[in-house]
């Protein structure tokens, strides 16, 4: 009966250990530095076939205030962070893209500046998942979902923050997706919604 009961543990902790391996094969490792892609992306709405789209860089992301909610924020952009074990800051990053400002939207909405921007530094990071695989996705293989928090420096030299939420394919609720962001004092808190068929205010995470 000893034997019989051991043989029996045996095979469960080698059963369990062969899952534990699974699942590390096919998610990233908590506790481990993750390097991750961050894009504005652009979206081809059913193609190549319906249902399905095709995501690539290189799209465009609106943001506005509250105080009053007629200033609003445009973004482009892309880039790498490196998002270390212990979580927190990091300057391992690169990339950046263009920035335009408006005023008395959503009526006139006239252009108060544009350039472009570079970041700095990483704030934070916060994987939730890996994304399900139902796109063509032309920027990566491993798509995840989660937010992060970029430092950044605006041409006309003043600072802020970019923060960009993914919530894609297979995302747990409670993720926005698209982009906020703060220049000098002013504060771009509330991201501009998708719209279905609309190709802006998308994003993407990518674990290289």
């Amino acid at each position: 009966m000893r034997m019989a009961a051991k043989s029996i543990w045996v095979v469960t902790f080698a059963s369990f250990v062969v899952l534990v391996a699974i699942a590390i094969g096919t998610r990233p490792v908590h506790g481990q530095a993750q390097h991750v892609r961050w894009d504005i992306v652009s979206v081809q709405f059913n193609t190549p076939s319906p249902g399905v789209n095709t995501i690539n860089a290189g799209g465009v992301a609106f943001a506005s205030t509250r105080n009053p909610s007629s200033l609003k924020i445009k973004l482009s952009g892309s880039g790498t962070f490196v998002a270390p074990a212990s979580g927190g800051e990091s300057s391992a990053v690169t990339g950046g893209g263009t920035w335009e400002t408006f005023s008395g939207c959503p009526g006139a909405c006239v252009s108060t500046g544009s350039g472009t921007y570079v970041v700095t530094k990483l704030a934070s990071w916060e994987f939730a998942n890996l994304q399900a695989h139902v796109n063509v996705d032309n920027v990566g293989a491993a798509g995840a979902n989660g937010n992060a928090v970029l430092r950044i420096e605006y041409s006309d030299g003043s600072e802020g923050t970019l923060g960009v939420g993914c919530h894609g394919p297979g995302a747990p609720a409670g993720i926005v997706e698209g982009v906020i962001a703060t220049k000098n004092f002013v504060t771009y808190w509330d991201a501009e919604a998708p719209v279905a068929l609309v190709n802006t205010n998308r994003t993407s995470f990518h674990i290289e």
